[in-house]
C-alpha cells in the first residue's frame, strides 16, 4: 500500500518483517509487565508495600538515581513522583561522584535504578549515601547483586528476555522498570490522598490546572460590560442593552440589583414569529424569571457544565445574596482555555 506524500525510502525493507517484530516486541513487554505484577503478593511485608512505606515515610525528598537507559528512567520516575504529591528529584550517577552528591541529605531515600545491579558509578555513592543514613532503594533484574545487597528494599525487575532480537538493547528492561516506578506513583499518590485539585496545583500550566484553578470570576465579564436592565423598561430598551453590551442576551434586576429574570437574542427570534408590534412590551413581559446563576467563586468548569446541561450560551453570576456582579459567555470560557 502507497503512502500519499511520503517521501522515498533510501534502503528497501522488509514491511512484513518489521510488522512481525512490532507485534513480537509489543508482546515480549507486556508479558514483562505480567510477570512484575506476578511477583506483588498479597501480604503486607512485600516488598513493594516495605518500599511504598519507605517512601511514604521519608520527611526529605525522594532522590531517583540512574546512568544510561536506567536514568532516563530514573528522570522520568523522579518527575512522575513529584508530579503526584511525593517531593523528589532526578540525580545523574556518574554528576553525583563530582559534587551533586551533596543534594541528597539523611532524611532522603535514594532510588537507585541499575538493571544489572553492579553500575560502578552507582555503587561509588551508595556507601556514602547509606553512612549518611538516608534509605535505599534498588530497582534492578539481579536480586544476588551488589547494588541489591545493599538496599534497604530490593524491587526485582528482571525479565526474561528484552525484545531486541540480539537481547542486547535495554528494551523489555526499562520499559518494566518504568512500569513499577508508575505502581509506586500511583500507590504513594493514594496512599497521601493526592487529588485532582493536587494535581492541577503542580501543572497550572496544563489543561488540567485551568480546569481546576480556573474560577468563574477570573473570566466572568464585570461592571459597565454587565448586560442589565430593570424590569420596568420597554422591550426596546433592552434590545438596546443587548447590542451595547455585545453578550446576545441581558440580564433584569429589581431595584436591590438581584437578578430575577434573563432575555437572550434567541428568545428575541421566537418573540418576533408571534408578536409584530413591540412598542408596548417591557422587558418583564418576555423575560425568563428566575434565571439559572453561578457563584464568582465556584470553579469555571462548572460554569460550562451547567451551560451543556441546559444548552445555553450564557449565564449570570450571582453572590450570595443574588445580586448580579457579573456574566459568562461561552466565548469567554473558550478564550480562557476552559473548554
Amino acid at each position: 500500500m502507497s503512502v500519499p506524500h511520503a517521501k522515498t525510502l533510501p534502503v528497501a525493507f522488509d514491511a512484513l518483517r518489521a510488522l512481525e517484530l512490532a507485534r513480537a516486541t509489543l508482546q515480549i513487554e507486556a508479558d514483562a509487565i505480567l510477570t512484575l505484577k506476578s511477583r506483588i503478593s498479597a501480604r503486607a511485608d512485600d516488598s513493594f508495600a516495605l518500599a511504598v512505606g519507605l517512601l511514604l515515610n521519608c520527611t526529605g525528598r525522594v532522590v531517583v538515581s540512574g546512568i544510561g537507559k536506567s536514568g532516563h528512567i530514573a528522570r522520568k520516575i523522579s518527575a512522575t513522583f513529584a508530579s503526584t504529591g511525593t517531593p523528589a528529584l532526578f540525580v545523574h550517577a556518574a554528576e553525583a561522584s563530582h559534587g551533586d552528591l551533596g543534594m541528597i541529605t539523611a532524611s532522603d531515600v535514594l532510588v537507585a535504578i541499575s538493571y544489572s545491579g553492579e553500575a560502578s558509578e552507582l555503587l561509588a555513592i551508595v556507601p556514602i549515601v547509606k553512612r549518611m543514613g538516608a534509605g535505599l532503594i534498588a530497582m534492578t533484574g539481579n536480586p544476588d547483586s551488589s547494588l541489591a545487597s545493599l538496599a534497604d528494599v530490593h524491587l526485582s525487575v528482571q525479565v526474561d528476555k528484552e525484545a531486541c532480537p540480539l537481547n542486547l538493547a535495554p528494551t523489555a528492561s526499562t520499559t518494566a522498570t518504568l512500569a513499577l516506578g508508575d505502581a509506586l506513583a500511583v500507590a504513594l499518590l493514594d496512599a497521601r490522598g493526592f487529588r485532582e485539585e493536587d494535581f492541577a496545583r503542580s501543572h497550572p500550566g496544563g489543561a488540567l490546572g485551568r480546569r481546576l484553578l480556573t474560577h468563574v470570576r477570573d473570566v466572568m465579564r464585570s461592571g459597565d460590560a454587565v448586560p442589565a436592565v430593570t424590569a420596568e423598561v420597554s422591550l426596546s430598551a433592552a434590545l438596546l442593552e443587548i447590542t451595547r453590551k455585545g453578550m446576545a442576551m441581558t440580564a433584569v434586576v429589581d431595584r436591590n440589583h438581584r437578578a430575577v429574570g434573563v432575555f437572550t437574542d434567541g428568545d428575541l427570534r421566537r418573540l418576533i414569529e408571534k408578536i409584530q408590534d413591540f412598542t408596548k412590551l417591557t422587558i418583564a413581559d418576555v423575560m425568563h424569571a428566575n434565571p439559572r446563576t453561578i457563584g464568582p467563586d465556584q470553579l469555571a468548569v462548572e460554569a460550562v457544565e451547567v451551560m451543556e446541561q441546559f444548552r445555553i450560551n450564557q449565564l449570570l453570576v450571582a453572590d450570595a445574596d443574588g445580586k448580579l456582579v457579573g456574566a459568562l459567555h461561552i466565548h469567554d470560557l473558550t478564550r480562557a482555555k476552559v473548554i
